[in-house]
């Protein structure tokens, strides 16, 4: 199987890219940070905050996280109930940051994500994918893009579906996600040995993709 693993920090567009580059290429698309995000959701729900003071693996026990893709779409189930559009909030989003650096988390979804690439050609995108999850993955990217710039991506992506916040609200909530995925003791975001550094902080959408596209092409020749 062919797995190409793209990490980077939030609002890099990896989520969006990456689908089309896996449409593109007829291959699977992971967004790993999905499930961080349903697993966010989850101890978001039982009133958890993000320290996550309690029993983490009580609640692991009693939680089923399934990608599954229909109509072509990947869609997140959290305990059978299809959670793709609410794991994409603010709050969502800082809960995945702070249940991404619990061990028990991890390990919970690592089998997960390796069982996916291990039967299926994958892009497959999130913080530690090619230094942890596939680091021996065909390509590896490190997508990212100066944190305004990411910022303001979020905060547009955000309106279009109702939730105004202001920009400056958006860019401290990005730089302390920054922080925290980058200085957490476990799979730290980092860009691996082998990676293909990718900016698209003056690139397009469309040019972002062509840029993925030349990276893999010139990876799997």
């Amino acid at each position: 199987m062919i797995n190409i693993a793209i990490d980077g920090p939030a609002g890099a567009g990896k989520s969006s890219l990456s689908r089309l580059l896996a449409k593109k290429l007829e291959y699977i698309y992971v967004d790993t940070g999905a499930l961080y995000r349903a697993v966010g959701l989850k101890f978001s729900r039982l009133g958890f905050d993000t320290n996550l003071s309690g029993d983490l693996d009580a609640v692991l026990a009693d939680t089923k996280v399934d990608i599954r893709f229909i109509g072509g779409e990947q869609r997140v189930f959290l305990d059978s109930e299809d959670v793709s559009d609410d794991i994409r909030t603010p709050v969502a989003s800082m809960m995945a940051s702070a249940v991404s650096a619990k061990p028990a988390v991890r390990a919970f979804l690592l089998d997960m994500q390796r069982q996916l690439a291990k039967t299926n050609n994958v892009v497959m995108d999130g913080r530690d994918i090619g230094t942890v999850v596939l680091p021996d993955a065909k390509v590896k990217i490190f997508l990212t893009a100066d944190v305004a710039v990411r910022a303001e991506r979020r905060r547009k992506e955000l309106a279009e579906k109702g939730q105004n916040l202001p920009f400056e609200e958006v860019l401290e909530d990005m730089k302390t996600r920054d922080y925290n995925d980058s200085h957490r003791e476990i799979a730290p975001l980092k860009q691996a040995d082998d990676a293909v550094l990718a900016d698209t902080t003056n690139l397009s959408f469309d040019e972002s993709l062509e840029l993925l596209l030349s990276i893999v092409k010139d990876g799997t020749r």
